[in-house]
């Protein structure tokens, strides 16, 4: 059987912990070990420069612990959290973990979670064919080029779907949380009831991300700090 191979990095502070990790990893057909790191600190740097599918993190680590780091990732790939604290599992779930692996955990339970990170992924746009979605919108369901979306709005159990071009979004009954699991990293959410592409925007103005003159959006005090790393990777300084 083929499988699409999908790129993962295994963080932990315990080299026996990493190990087995990684020999886990090593064992399923379809994950590929891009790096392996003992610190959130090391993730981090690998992360500036590369891009990942999926990440295995420990949560307890010295001087960034994994749910901190994860929070702090502008454009966080899939996560599977691992602990030997079982207490984590309700915030682990928070960041939108994909899993969480409480230690000492075996073979299976770590094939069970990626075969999850393998389904989730099976779902995000990743090629030219895979480049829209399909919404339903009252009795019609249109067809809408991902690209073309320059935010997203909620609005009670509804979405509001604002396109280029279009002077009315299209309006859907859908959450946030499924509308940003099947779109691509180049959207944002940068606020409790905002979605954003990234590539519209055209200017920051202190807590508001500005698409034209006349849209303006808010940052969330929550979104501030992850929105702010990814600012800060691509502004250039001198």
């Amino acid at each position: 059987m083929a499988y699409h191979s999908l790129s993962c990095l295994a963080i932990d502070d315990e080299p026996l912990a990493l190990q087995q990790l990684v020999a886990y990893i090593n064992k399923v057909p379809y994950l590929t070990l891009a790096a392996q790191c003992q610190s959130a600190l090391e993730a981090r740097a690998f992360l500036a420069h590369d891009t990942v599918d999926a990440i295995f993190c420990d949560i307890n680590m010295p001087d960034l612990n994994g749910m901190d780091f994860v929070k702090s990732l502008a454009s966080p790939p899939l996560v599977i959290f691992t602990t030997a604290y079982s207490e984590y599992a309700v915030e682990g779930f928070r960041v939108n973990a994909v899993d969480y692996l409480l230690k000492p955990f075996g073979l299976q339970d770590f094939q069970r979670a990626a075969e999850r990170i393998r389904e989730r992924i099976t779902t995000l746009p990743s090629s030219a064919e895979d480049d829209s979605l399909f919404l339903k919108a009252d009795s019609r369901i249109v067809k809408v080029n991902i690209a073309d979306i320059r935010y997203i709005e909620a609005m009670s159990e509804y979405l509001k779907v604002w396109i280029d071009a279009q002077p009315k979004p299209i309006i859907t009954l859908l959450s946030m949380k499924k509308m940003e699991e099947r779109l691509p990293r180049s959207f944002m959410r940068i606020h409790r009831s905002y979605i954003v592409n990234l590539n519209k925007i055209q200017e920051v103005n202190k807590n508001r991300v500005v698409l034209d003159p006349q849209t303006e959006l808010p940052i969330g005090d929550l979104y501030k700090e992850a929105f702010q790393t990814y600012l800060d990777s691509r502004v250039l300084l001198k």
